[in-house]
């Protein structure tokens, strides 16, 4: 229809089936869109090619897929940065057995309804049925700090990372488990380390601000 506001029609496009039409191209489409070669996309020259190429790994992507995106974390093009966030995150929530995926996903949804032991309870299932899923840890993290439990909140932000080292989302995390212990020193240096892994982090810019009126500085 001729006037039809083109944001209209941006927002009638059904995102899902088009990510899941992409989806068998990629994976069917021969050694040329292996993620291996889609990793060397990240850095080509346009930054165009580096945003659809973060968008593939998000799809099709595994771990080794992981430390490339976070370099792309440190891309000029701030859209560049955003996608490879995005794929980090969707990547991360898809690196365990079926099974820790699966009990992650229904905790999550216990989350999202203010049901936080019956989320700290799926998280748990999901670490005992794989030890290295970090992202288990991560999400049961956020289910003790939510529930003011913040050491144990703590303990496993750091078997998040220690699972997973770029995994800005923890080491966020153990930033606002020290601020709310007001273990200051310790909150700002998580909150550094966060932001030398993702420097688009800027929420984390102004709580360092705010804890270095309190602090000397070092």
């Amino acid at each position: 229809m001729h006037g039809q506001n083109p944001s209209a029609k941006a927002a009638s496009i059904n995102t899902h089936k088009f990510l899941t039409s992409l989806h068998p191209s990629l994976v069917k489409g021969g050694e040329r869109w292996t993620a291996p070669r889609i990793v060397e996309l990240l850095r080509n020259p346009s930054p165009d090619v580096r945003k659809v190429a973060a968008l593939a790994l998000a799809m099709v992507g595994d771990r080794s897929a992981v430390g490339p995106l976070a370099v792309a974390l440190h891309d000029g093009d701030t859209m560049v940065s955003q996608m490879a966030e995005h794929a980090m995150w969707t990547l991360w929530f898809r690196l365990g057995s079926p099974r820790a995926v699966h009990l992650v996903k229904s905790g999550n949804r216990h989350l999202q309804h203010n049901n936080h032991d019956s989320a700290i309870e799926k998280f748990s299932q999901a670490i005992d049925a794989d030890p290295d899923f970090a992202e288990a840890y991560h999400q049961r993290a956020i289910a003790y700090a939510l529930t003011e439990q913040f050491h144990k909140s703590l303990d496993d932000h750091q078997a998040a990372l220690d699972r997973m080292p770029q995994h800005f989302g923890a080491m966020s995390g153990l930033g606002h488990g020290h601020a709310h212990l007001a273990q200051w020193s310790e909150a700002r240096r998580c909150y550094r380390l966060a932001l030398a892994i993702h420097p688009g982090l800027k929420d984390l810019e102004s709580a360092l601000q705010q804890i270095d009126l309190l602090l000397p500085q070092k």
